[in-house]
């Protein structure tokens, strides 16, 4: 217990306040949560992760590690491409050459897209920023490539369809908050998501009124965040039908897992290092770096 709640300490001791991205998609949001705030444009993110089994959809019972490139072309869109690694392993129903097993033979190719359709502010000062987005958007070995909900079990294992709301609001002497409303959907048999998420994030900015090394500038991007993510229900039931074990799935709230996470950003914001616990308890963890192209 006390190793967990040293590397918790670590992870929110440190974070810079423009890191949005989310290590295990490659795209923009919290942890595992979209959210509608979008990266400077021309920005290009390049990184990797160790991902815990219980941050994976369904198909990966076991840790696994990905790679993703991610690059905002204009400032309202964003294009990503995921990489997931596959072990090969006994299923009941495998393909995997025996001497394979326990071994990583393959990846999963994610290809996302996001949208910023509303700017946050315009109008009206209270109007948050909107964005949609998916993973995995369109492809489906099964039905071909074609942009809609993937069916049944087949492949685009990270596919979602997700509407997104974010507003910021300014907290005196303290730093801003952001709130964060998605809808999450897709119509994969193992992995059915169709639920909200709710997440938020707290950067703090307190004024330093020391030239030396204090409290404040260790304090000072500081992004604590936490969210509510649909449960994968169907996924935990299919690994215990098929495989005989079912992965718990640590704190949640009714069908909402509850996870908490945060970044450190050094070098410029030009390396950063993202950690999550998953059900405020399973680890993973990534590094990404930022460029910007102008």
């Amino acid at each position: 217990m006390k190793k967990y709640f040293i590397i918790f300490f670590l992870t929110f001791i440190v974070a810079l306040p423009d890191c949005y991205a989310q290590y295990n998609v490659g795209t923009t949001g919290l942890l595992n949560m979209p959210t509608a705030d979008m990266q400077r444009d021309k920005t290009v993110l390049i990184g990797g992760s160790f991902l815990d089994k219980h941050t994976s959809p369904a198909r990966w019972h076991y840790d696994t590690f990905n790679y993703y490139f991610n690059i905002t072309l204009f400032p309202w869109l964003e294009v990503a491409y995921d990489l997931t690694l596959f072990k090969a392993l006994p299923y009941p129903d495998g393909h995997w050459v025996p001497r394979t097993y326990g071994k990583f033979v393959n990846q999963d190719r994610n290809f996302a897209v996001r949208i910023r359709i509303w700017k946050e502010g315009d109008w009206k000062w209270w109007m948050p920023q909107i964005v949609i987005g998916g993973n995995d958007a369109i492809h489906n070995s099964v039905s071909g490539n074609k942009i809609k909900p993937i069916k049944g079990y087949g492949n685009g294992f990270q596919n979602r369809y997700y509407l997104v709301l974010t507003k910021h609001f300014d907290w005196e002497g303290i730093g801003q908050l952001g709130a964060h409303l998605s809808y999450v959907y897709n119509e994969r048999s193992d992995y059915h998501i169709n639920a909200p998420a709710v997440g938020a994030d707290l950067k703090f900015n307190v004024l330093d009124t020391n030239e030396r090394l204090s409290w404040q500038k260790v304090l000072n991007g500081l992004d604590v965040m936490m969210e509510f993510y649909p449960a994968n229900n169907q996924g935990v039931s299919d690994l215990k039908r098929k495989y005989g074990k079912e992965p718990s799935r640590g704190q949640h709230l009714g069908i909402w897992d509850i996870n908490i996470g945060g970044s450190y950003s050094f070098l410029g914001d030009k390396i950063n290092l993202y950690s999550e616990f998953y059900g405020c308890r399973y680890f993973s963890g990534g590094v990404m770096f930022k460029l910007h192209l102008k």
